[in-house]
């Protein structure tokens, strides 16, 4: 049996305990026997290693060897550039790793430092870390609870443990045992849990669980024992790096060995399928991946979204599911009055926030204005329990001028709530008499109700017209409150329940919820038109979730097979509920071990999940996410460090545009490996190729150099820079499995390639054929130029660069034009003739350089309208 199903005489007896607590000399041996109540960490990673680690990567071993021949063949300035930039990223990628590492510390900070238990029977101040099984351990008001405890006593005890369970509202708490098994956290409400803050009350409880072996410390196992996936982006660059690298060695391994075919010599063969392999090799991708995230976690902290890690700016574009919790995400995290219920009918509030109920209900709202032990301060903020600030906040709304009400009619006597009455009574002086406002549950009130006020004045209760209001109030997900009056001649001598309590005059029902945030239906809905399904996961109550998931549109109507509670998740073999996961929309009273089962299961089915979260409860899920996302309003410090972004405003909305922004950037990633690769493509087959069809090698290796610099930095750095196209929320996600050739552009740097080679070697030969002594100036200017009207040509997959605009993108024209003011600058500057080999064309010779470098900007138009075309055919259809 669990510790809330058992009377205490079995507590005391399991734990071989007393009421009294234990003796200081039994709680030492105990300390001794099961250590201390501490979280503990496995044996973490020095910094030097997780430095280390970031040179594992295929493509970064191949770019460091890379680098040493570069060297070794005094290609210095190749060899810096790409040292420098896998340097760059393996700093970058340890930063991003030391953070998360962090995880585990922050949870530390979460157990109390100190605790009050009672040893040698009197109770002392002990550090939190010396408690022990069987420990009497006292509670109030602002203590951190330090270790798991079974409550023995319980004068108005509330807790808050939105952090562990995921309840939204402090719980309060009692000592009285269930008999009910499984029961989650947040119903357990005989146990306190370390790590939680108690709000308001006094309690006693017993230790009944320390260090790992509380809920807080399984958690802290849970952490520790799952590991962070790779993104979708670092599975796709490291496949790709693979390809790539391969192709290139084999390109080069084929030419060499043709070469030495030929007759051609060794060592100069050697030499040049070395150049070409180090030419060719993709060494700028890192850094413009790194840069593109880079600028796109800053245009997202715009948008109140921090990136903690690079990798997840890209990794939202990818996502499938959003995994999100109810409170503060999806709804504004706060108790509102949503309906009352007064004069014999519901009512809902008008624009203003009144309701039109005429003046018999006044009374109503002076209960409302009254009843509470709300603390109001000097500029009219309230604080204290969320459910009263939400009465006194309607009756504000509506009109009451609160303070002063309070003023006119001061509290002179109270009862205070009880859980087992389920009830709050105050008297207040009230017209030369005095007046006592009771509020609690429905159940508990009507029945002491023997007067209802009508509009017409007293009337006999109409329960049953009551009850079914409060019925349908429950079902629309509502909290119900019932508020009643009793006019009294004098303030009684002994405040008496049944005196105070009885023969009530129902004044109304009220019923409250925490409201969704306006923004967030129309943020689900461009989920479900980007492919994105919500999923909303919540500790809160069914019937709570279910009323959201309506009102947002995370459910359909009254469709109950897309709701799975966690009991019915716990009883689920997990083969089963992968079957499950695919259709349940919405999760309610999860304990934290599920939530990190549902995001497996969904990961298991192939998605790519965002999960939300700011408890401690969310942390292992946040971590096993593709991208976890916390609460930076309302997120514990072990929630923030587990993930990869962190909402500022704890808005579901910022996710979806997160999502948008990731889409962006991995289109822009795209766009600038069809540029590097078709720009290495043409490279390769216009110095391969030339020797096998007579012609003489096209290009120096300073030429080369150049044009490796020239269309690896300003162009490709500007295409990161791209604005979204217009379909980039009416896509489906990307297969997480998808590779990055995918959609035509493993065949585009093909036949791209291949068409800036032909045209290369065709000018070439043109040129030789004419016997101009500006053959290589107008070859290697051709490969340049190529390059430039590809660039221009790639902005978009489908669009027309003239659809676009010319200037849409006023970094990349700026890039181009640098580049093409450089590429005059050595052809016709005299002192830089000499250093690149080249010698001044006449405009004849430019304007031909010119119209055939053209030709690869208007064959990918082409290519452009050929897909527009298709796909326009397989819309109607």
């Amino acid at each position: 049996m669990e510790w809330y199903q058992l009377q205490l005489d079995q507590v005391f007896n399991s734990l071989e305990s007393t009421p009294t607590g234990l003796s200081s000399a039994e709680a030492a041996k105990r300390l001794a026997l099961h250590g201390p109540n501490l979280l503990t960490a496995s044996k973490r990673k020095t910094p030097l290693l997780l430095f280390l680690n970031q040179f594992k990567d295929f493509l970064i071993v191949v770019l460091i060897v890379a680098a040493v021949v570069a060297g070794a063949i005094r290609e210095t300035v190749d060899s810096v550039v790409i040292l420098a930039i896998v340097v760059v990223n393996a700093v970058i990628g340890f930063l991003q790793e030391y953070r998360a590492e962090r995880a585990m510390e922050a949870l530390k900070q979460m157990a109390a430092p100190q605790a009050t238990a009672v040893r040698d029977g009197s109770p002392s101040i002990i550090a939190a870390a010396e408690l022990v099984l069987g420990d009497v351990v006292l509670l109030e008001a602002g203590d951190m609870v330090a270790a798991d405890l079974r409550l023995l006593e319980a004068t108005r005890l509330t807790v808050v443990e939105a952090a562990l369970t995921g309840e939204s509202v402090p719980i309060l708490k009692d000592a009285i045992a269930r008999s009910e098994g499984n029961l989650p956290l947040g119903d357990r409400k005989n146990l306190c849990f370390k790590g939680t803050v108690v709000t308001n009350g006094k309690g006693r409880g017993m230790v009944v669980a320390t260090g790992m072996q509380t809920e807080l410390g399984k958690i802290a196992k849970m952490l520790e024992g799952e590991e962070a996936l790779q993104t979708p982006l670092q599975r796709r660059l490291e496949l790709f790096g693979h390809r790539v690298c391969l192709a290139i060695l084999a390109v080069c391994l084929v030419f060499f060995c043709a070469g030495l075919l030929k007759g051609e010599d060794l060592i100069v063969m050697l030499l040049t399928a070395i150049s070409l392999a180090v030419a060719a090799i993709p060494e700028a991708l890192p850094a413009v991946v790194s840069v593109s995230l880079a600028l796109g976690a800053r245009r997202l902290a715009g948008e109140n979204a921090l990136v903690r890690h690079l990798s997840a700016v890209e990794t939202l574009g990818s996502v499938t599911h959003i995994c999100t919790d109810k409170t503060g995400t999806l709804t504004v995290n706060r108790m509102t009055v949503q309906e009352i219920y007064t004069l014999g009918k519901r009512m809902p509030p008008d624009e203003s926030g009144r309701w039109q109920e005429g003046e018999k209900g006044e009374s109503l709202w002076a209960a409302m204005a009254l009843c509470h032990e709300v603390r109001i301060g000097s500029a009219g903020e309230m604080s204290g329990d969320p459910t009263e600030v939400a009465l006194v906040a309607a009756a504000r709304d509506h009109g009451v001028p609160v303070e002063r009400v309070m003023g006119e009619h001061p509290k002179c006597a109270e009862l205070p709530f009880d859980a087992q009455r389920k009830l709050m009574t105050t008297v207040h002086p009230w017209a030369n008499a005095f007046v006592s406002f009771t509020k609690g549950a429905p159940e508990a009130v009507l029945p002491r109700c023997t007067a209802v006020l009508t509009a017409a004045g007293l009337a006999s209760p109409d329960r049953d017209a009551a009850g079914e209001a409060v019925t349908a109030m429950t079902e629309g997900g509502l909290r119900v409150l019932a508020l009643a009056m009793r006019r009294l001649d004098a303030v009684p001598a002994h405040l008496v329940d049944v005196e105070l309590e009885g023969e009530l005059t129902l004044l109304g029902l009220v019923g409250m919820m925490d409201p969704p945030r306006e923004e967030v239906h129309d943020a689900v809905a461009l989920c479900r038109m980007a492919g994105i399904l919500p999923v909303m996961i919540t500790g809160d109550h069914p019937q709570t979730a279910c009323t959201i998931g309506r009102r947002l549109g995370i459910m359909n109507g009254s469709d109950l097979s897309t709701l799975m509670s966690g009991d019915t998740l716990a009883a689920l073999p997990m083969k089963r509920f992968r079957e499950a996961v695919e259709t349940v929309r919405v999760y309610a009273r999860c304990a934290p071990e599920q939530k990190l089962k549902i995001v497996k299961a969904l990961q298991e089915q192939g998605g790519c999940v965002a999960m939300t979260g700011d408890g401690v409860n969310d942390a292992p899920a946040l971590k096993r996410a593709d991208i976890g996302v916390a609460m930076g309003g309302t997120g514990t410090d072990v929630a923030k460090e587990s993930a990869d972004l962190i909402l500022l405003d704890d808005n579901f909305a910022t996710i979806v545009k997160a999502v948008g922004e990731g889409r962006r950037i991995y289109d822009n990633i795209r766009k600038f490996i069809k540029y590097l690769l078709t720009t290495n493509s043409g490279e390769i087959v216009v110095v391969a190729a030339a020797p096998f069809i007579g012609l003489p090698m096209p290009l120096v290796p300073v030429q080369i150099l150049w044009v490796n610099l020239m269309t690896d930095a300003l162009p490709a750095l500007a295409l990161s820079l791209e604005s979204a196209e217009g379909d980039v929320m009416a896509r489906p996600p990307r297969p997480p499995q998808e590779s990055i050739f995918a959609h035509g552009l493993g065949l585009h740097v093909i036949l791209v390639g291949l068409l800036i080679g032909v045209l290369v070697l065709g000018i070439q030969a043109w040129s030789l054929r004419r016997g101009d002594v500006h053959w290589q100036t107008m070859t290697f200017t051709v490969l340049c130029f190529t390059q430039l009207f590809h660039v221009l040509a790639i902005r978009s997959e489908r669009q027309s660069l003239f659809t676009m605009g010319v200037f849409s993108n006023k970094a990349l024209l700026g890039a181009v034009l640098i580049s093409l003011i450089l590429q005059l600058a050595i052809v016709y500057l005299p002192p830089l003739n000499p250093i690149f080999k080249t010698l001044p064309m006449d405009w004849e010779e430019l304007a031909v350089v010119v119209a055939v470098s053209s030709v690869v900007f208007f064959a990918v138009e082409l290519e452009k309208m050929v897909r527009r075309s298709r796909d326009g055919n397989a819309d109607r259809r």
